[in-house]
């Protein structure tokens, strides 16, 4: 039974995480529901390590091109530096901020439940009044533009935020159009979540052994799968009707938690 409770708990890492909805609050909803144990947060720190794998993957041709060209393509160094600054802000709030995120923020369903109302609101504000997109490529991203959607990715560190959704929103907020923005949001997870992977594992360590590693490996190829699944067809939904039903989608979930902690 545990090993069928790490298979669901990887399906629902793997088709959160790149969607404007935090990844983190469906995991702990799910995690409490199913009874799952996870000391140390050891599983969820490793099961992420496939939704990046995931996206990687999807991107593989482009970032090979990118890797490749960087001693004489233009066009492949801009991309190497647009991420870069891209994720330097998030790198230096979370060398500050990342013990009271983890002890104090993950520690209360109410900020993750206000977070993920919140977001949904300003979601649904940005997709009403956003300014005109101009940039329709995400990877010819402005190098200030593309600091201006790392800036807002910062939010993202206290929990329910969603780090696509900081990224998604910010993406508009700097003028790329929705494909734009959520194409970006996905290269920028990529140095971001292996840095605060990275981070992570080194916190858990202790709690990694021989006795979890098959429910750990479940996860994780369940993760690894989920995503790679939802990005493509994520895209095209966000094409043809942007982001409110996510927006909606946050603040009926948020409201949920909150009505939930209440009730308990």
């Amino acid at each position: 039974m545990t090993y069928v409770i790490a298979a669901l708990l990887g399906v629902v890492q793997g088709l959160t995480e790149f969607l404007p909805v935090s990844s983190t609050a469906h995991l702990l909803v799910a995690a409490r529901l199913l009874g799952y144990d996870d000391p140390g947060s050891a599983f969820t720190v490793m099961i992420q390590l496939g939704s990046i794998l995931a996206i990687v993957w999807l991107y593989r041709a482009r970032l090979v091109a990118v890797v490749r060209g960087l001693p004489s393509d233009r066009d492949a160094r801009h991309f190497a530096l647009m991420l870069l600054v891209a994720v330097v802000p998030a790198l230096v709030a979370g060398a500050f901020l990342a013990d009271y995120v983890q002890v104090v923020l993950y520690e209360s369903v109410r900020v993750i439940a206000g977070a993920l109302i919140a977001g949904g609101v300003m979601m649904l504000l940005v997709e009403r009044f956003r300014p005109a997109p101009i940039i329709r490529d995400a990877d010819k991203t402005p190098i200030a533009r593309a600091f201006g959607v790392g800036v807002c990715q910062v939010l993202s560190l206290v929990p329910g935020v969603s780090r696509s959704g900081a990224t998604m929103v910010g993406g508009m907020l700097m003028r790329l159009d929705r494909p734009a923005a959520a194409e970006f949001s996905f290269f920028l997870a990529i140095p971001t979540m292996v840095a605060a992977f990275a981070y992570e594992l080194v916190q858990v360590r202790a709690h990694l052994g021989t006795e979890r590693a098959a429910e750990i490996a479940i996860g994780f190829v369940m993760a690894f799968i989920a995503s790679a699944v939802v990005v493509k067809p994520f895209l095209s939904f966000v094409r043809r009707s942007g982001f409110s039903p996510f927006a909606w989608y946050r603040i009926a979930f948020g409201a949920g938690l909150l009505a939930m902690v209440r009730g308990s």
